[in-house]
């Protein structure tokens, strides 16, 4: 792992460097030079419950074992507290194997799905709805002082998004530390892969904050509150229908965080406004880390 400017002693980060993630191939730009470019890699991962194939995720092929976990976590595959008795990765096959003490329902409907990296295809949305229903996460406070220190931070971390674009980052925070920073070609693989950590390391959610550079869509809002965490920030802009979730299960949900400019459209009465805005330097209109808008 590469070293990270947040000393958080447990942070995962993506390596712009680890080999299989990026490729080199030649492009031209604008003035007709010729040179190389590198660019994220993309590959399908199949997942499988108790011997039941459940989707094909398209993926960078980082952390399979998380993204599976988190997957089917998020989709009410894996109740909580359930016995999860072993994870298996075949890297030739790209296929991950979950295995519990139950039996698998899913089969039927969900054979041959694909979830395309596009990210919301492949997802089962209706399930999901079903989850949240009675959700009420914890009122968490949230001051903005951790708020900017997070964007600070992140912005600094190594990421593929800063070497090949095209990518998205999410990234699991207490207070203002990140703690588990992912990415992928989704959104939606990336909070998984989150998901995924959680459960193997058995971290508590009450007091968290998801980071996300993606737009925070009602299925965004509906997993990150399935996960527990009750504040939910972003780059990126929101729907309605996100925004609507949000205030029904209690979810403190921020957007456009550019700079020392945000966007609270639910939770505002959380918010602890502590921090010295003098001191918070603007972002300038090109930054090297934009906000996600393409899945």
């Amino acid at each position: 792992m590469p070293n990270s400017p947040t000393d958080a002693p447990y942070l995962i980060a993506p390596d712009p460097a680890r080999r299989g993630l990026t490729r080199q191939v030649t492009g031209i730009d604008h003035t007709g030079a010729v040179g190389p470019i590198s660019v994220v890699e993309e590959r399908p991962l199949t997942i499988y419950l108790n011997g039941a194939e459940i989707v094909t995720a398209m993926t960078i092929g980082d952390y399979p074992e998380y993204l599976a976990l988190g997957f089917l976590r998020n989709q009410g595959m894996l109740k909580p507290g359930e016995v999860i008795r072993g994870v298996d990765y075949d890297d030739e096959l790209q296929v991950v194997v979950v295995r519990t003490d139950g039996t698998t329902t899913y089969e039927e409907k969900l054979k041959k799905k694909t979830r395309t990296s596009g990210c919301a295809v492949g997802t089962v949305f209706g399930d999901m709805m079903e989850g949240v229903q009675g959700i009420t996460l914890p009122p968490a406070e949230v001051r903005t002082s951790w708020l900017y220190a997070l964007a600070d931070r992140i912005n600094r971390t190594p990421s593929l998004y800063l070497e090949a674009g095209a990518i998205h980052g999410s990234v699991l925070c207490q207070r203002d530390r990140p703690l588990v920073y992912m990415e992928d070609v989704g959104r939606h693989n990336a909070v998984d892969k989150i998901a995924g950590w959680m459960l193997s390391e058995g971290v508590d959610a009450a007091d968290k904050i998801m980071y996300t550079t993606g737009r925070l869509t009602s299925e965004m809002v509906i997993k990150t509150a399935l996960m527990g965490i009750p504040v939910l920030a972003s780059r990126s802009g929101f729907t309605a229908w996100g925004v609507e979730i949000a205030g029904q299960v209690g979810l403190t949900l921020i957007g456009r965080m550019r700079g020392r400019r945000f966007v609270c459209l639910a939770g505002a009465e959380r918010l602890v406004r502590d921090a010295d805005l003098s001191a918070v330097a603007d972002e300038p209109r090109k930054s090297g880390r934009k906000g996600g808008g393409d899945g």
